[in-house]
């Protein structure tokens, strides 16, 4: 390692993987908690499924955003994007056709939120949202229903998770946790 801000970081070669070619890598080893489904929800029931088990955290602790009455908003801990978060209703439903017109409402509110505060602190030029309805979907925790909110900048996509299958995010869940919730505060 580097001994101070001027020093680059020193080469390190590891046996068996290749030519060394001075190449730095980036590793992302928590990504691996969820491609091994760690801490993934068994079965239907509200026991056990992260979405009903965050609302009784600190909202710091849990990536919580926001709180309305009847849906939040959670970072994604396993995020495409800096700044990609959830809306997710407290009830434990599963899909969409289930939700309260009270629920939809507030979903559809809350992602309008989301969209403004995550222009107002990073210029997002657009977004992807929404739902996997379904393990078949790719829903992650299908019993749980939980809507997508995924800012996108022209030019995202770079190399890296073409190439790479690793996506660099320049900012902690933490950090980004409290400009977005200081900014949906404030709006």
């Amino acid at each position: 390692m580097g001994t101070g801000a001027d020093t680059p970081p020193e080469y390190v070669g590891q046996d068996g993987v290749g030519v060394p070619d001075a190449l730095q890598r980036l590793w992302t080893p928590h990504r691996l908690a969820y491609i091994q489904g760690e801490n993934k929800p068994e079965g239907d029931e509200p026991q056990g499924c992260p979405f009903c088990r965050l609302v009784g955290m600190d909202d710091a602790e849990a990536l919580i955003l926001a709180r309305g009455s009847t849906v939040y908003a959670v970072l994604n801990l396993y995020p495409y994007n800096p700044g990609h978060l959830m809306v997710v209703p407290y009830r434990h439903v599963a899909d969409y056709t289930e939700l309260t017109t009270e629920e939809t409402a507030e979903v559809a509110e809350f992602t309008q939120r989301a969209m403004t505060v995550i222009r107002e602190v990073s210029a997002a030029h657009g977004f992807n949202i929404g739902m996997n309805q379904g393990v078949i979907a790719g829903a992650g925790i299908a019993a749980h229903l939980h809507q997508h909110v995924v800012p996108r900048w022209g030019g995202d996509s770079n190399f890296m998770p073409v190439v790479g299958h690793t996506k660099v995010l320049p900012q902690l869940l933490d950090q980004t946790r409290t400009l977005l919730s200081e900014a949906w505060s404030s709006s």
